[in-house]
């Protein structure tokens, strides 16, 4: 038997065996995810040598990571049939920094004094030491490809020094016990153990065991060619990652080389949880580098406008910070944002294009999430308008139109896109803002929810038209007759002193009465001072202050009927003329969407139908 030697840490190492154990972690178990990217990198390097002809020791020794828990001897084992070490390699990679990059880390966390975020892993080469997070002493048995190598025991509790000594001829590979301390026995437990395994390292490219039974079963299909992988193989996937029952609604797998080198496997689901009441989704992109994963759920990855999507983002090129948990290049992370965000948009059109049943059901699903993004994303804005689906006067059941569709249809002498906000189409048909629109051919796009108008209102124009809603105050369209019916209309200075006198008996509830250039059958319609009712109403269930704002401009029809019968009434100075007039005016609140209060209402109409009664 060969002599033991005992050697002392490099200075930068035992700093940094010292940050390591003493430092902030949160997150412990990452050792194992650690552990287990080295041994699928030895394999890795010995893969390289048998395709390279190399004599290898071994060469018919699968190629397999093998983890054994103890939990009566607090001990847990983690064995590869990678490329091994010599002596001479253990004390290069273990004992100092020459191949490390620990120097490096190291003289950074000096340079800055930061020792806020010590996950101290991953990009320096430095995942090794992670595993005296839980152990008070790590022994190595390992033995090189090399066929003529010698087989070695490296041991040391990482606290200055370690031993190396030659023992008895061992098979290729590496083989690492954790004597783990006494607070951390849980990881000894298989099922903790398959649980890290299965977050963490799920797709590295080798079989990974614990105590006999494999557990990554599912394949990293990101990697390979889609024409290679089967639907049922897809939808196996998507489950695994998603931890879901069903097949996924929508499906993007792609690859990139510029600007930035990704892999890419993206679902969208077909039911949106938050719409089912489930409270707001978390972001569920995960990110890996080359199979291990970096980062679950991560945030930047995507918008948080498209955080029902599903998947993973796999990159070779990540300047990942000392723990491989987060990136710390913030413009190649906006880089890889844009570039996945792109992707996707793109996608959803092709399948808006090609498979318009397919994208109406995710339309009705998803597309408040879109919504969301036009609202929000300046940068993919265009991207997500060209998405986005409405019904229009000219829509039937539940088709839909793209603002692009509307455009190509618009009447030659038109100059704007125009919506109206309403809570059914019904509601809308049968109120007076759509009576222009109809004198003239001109189609509207109908708004359900605020956000739309919100998101209309907001962008302002779309290919060169601009987006006005069609109860807006300065429409500038009139209708075409200027006679309704042949019935003469009230004008000159009989309209100036009914428009006076309304503004009389309303006073403050309205800013002004004007002639109405846009109403056909209707006697009167309200205006907004917010731009729109629907801005309104959705700036007052945020305002409570804002209840008592005037309801705007009330406009009038001075050929309509029931205007002239009104102004008979206002002659002979009939006391009834005031009851006529709140509840003309209460039908166009109502007509607007705007809340009425139906307790003074309700004893209006009763006494309108005393009078009609006689």
């Amino acid at each position: 038997m060969s002599k033991t030697e005992t050697k002392e840490f490099q200075t930068e190492i035992q700093q940094l065996l010292d940050i390591v154990i003493n430092s902030l972690y949160t997150d412990k178990e990452i050792f194992l995810r650690e552990l287990v990217s080295n041994a699928s990198d030895a394999m890795e390097k010995l893969h390289f040598q048998l395709v390279s002809g190399h004599d290898i020791k071994d060469k018919d020794l699968p190629l397999e990571i093998k983890i054994t828990t103890n939990l009566n001897e607090h001990m847990l084992t983690i064995a590869d049939a990678g490329i091994g070490m010599t002596k001479e390699e253990l004390t290069e990679n273990l004992g100092t920094i020459a191949h490390s990059g620990s120097k490096a880390f190291v003289q950074n966390l000096a340079e800055t004094g930061d020792n806020k975020d010590l996950n101290l892993i991953g990009q320096f080469g430095v995942g090794f030491y992670s595993a005296f997070m839980v152990a008070e002493k790590v022994t190595i048995y390992t033995r090189s490809y090399h066929p003529e190598a010698a087989s070695y025991i490296w041991e040391s509790d990482g606290k200055g020094s370690y031993t190396v000594e030659e023992t008895e001829d061992l098979p290729r590979g590496t083989r690492i016990v954790l004597h783990l301390k006494k607070d951390q026995e849980d990881f000894a437990k298989p099922e903790t153990v398959k649980r890290i395994i299965k977050q963490y390292s799920s797709f590295v490219p080798y079989p990974v065991s614990v105590d006999g039974e494999n557990v990554n079963t599912v394949q990293a299909l990101w990697t390979k060619n889609k024409n290679e992988i089967t639907e049922e193989e897809y939808t196996e996937f998507y489950k695994f990652i998603a931890n879901a029952y069903d097949e996924p609604l929508l499906r993007l797998h792609f690859s990139s080389d510029a600007p930035i080198n990704i892999n890419t496997l993206l679902f969208v689901p077909k039911n949106n949880i938050e719409k089912l009441g489930f409270g707001r989704m978390e972001p569920s992109v995960n990110l890996y580098c080359k199979k291990v994963l970096i980062q679950a759920q991560a945030k930047d990855i995507l918008p948080e406008w498209l955080r029902f999507v599903q998947g993973v983002v796999d990159s070779e090129e990540l300047p990942l910070n000392i723990s491989r948990e987060t990136m710390q290049d913030s413009a190649l992370v906006a880089k890889l944002n844009k570039v996945v965000t792109s992707r996707l948009l793109k996608y959803l059109g092709d399948q808006a294009k090609n498979e318009p049943e397919k994208y109406k059901e995710f339309w009705k699903e998803f597309g408040i999430f879109l919504k969301e993004g036009a609202a929000n994303d300046f940068a993919h804005r265009d991207e997500i308008m060209k998405l986005l689906r409405f019904e229009s006067s000219q829509t039937e059941g539940e088709n839909l139109l793209s603002l692009s569709e509307y455009v190509e249809r618009m009447k030659e002498e038109q100059e704007a896109i125009y919506y109206v906000n309403g809570p059914s189409r019904e509601v809308i048909e049968a109120g007076p803002y759509l009576e222009v629109f109809k004198d003239k051919g001109y189609e509207v796009i109908y708004t359900r929810d605020s956000i739309d108008d919100y998101v209309l209102m907001t962008v302002g124009e779309f290919e060169g038209k601009k987006l006005i809603s069609a109860d807006q105050a300065d429409l500038n369209l009139t209708r075409d007759e200027n006679k309704v019916d042949g019935q003469e209309g009230l004008e000159g200075d009989e309209l100036e002193s009914f428009n006076e006198w309304l503004k009389e008996l309303l006073g403050t509830k309205v800013t002004e009465i004007r002639e109405s250039k846009r109403l056909i059958d209707s006697p009167a319609l309200i205006l907004s001072p917010f731009g729109s009712h629907s801005m309104q109403r959705m700036m007052q269930m945020m305002n409570r202050d804002l209840q008592d704002v005037p309801a705007g401009i009330l406009e009038i029809n001075p050929q309509h009927a029931l205007i002239l019968r009104l102004n008979d009434l206002r002659k002979r100075e009939d006391s009834f003329a005031q009851v006529a007039v709140e509840q003309l005016f209460a039908n166009a609140q109502i007509a607007a969407g705007i809340i009425v209060d139906p307790r003074g209402m309700v004893n209006r109409l009763n006494e309108i139908l005393e009078k009609a009664l006689g």
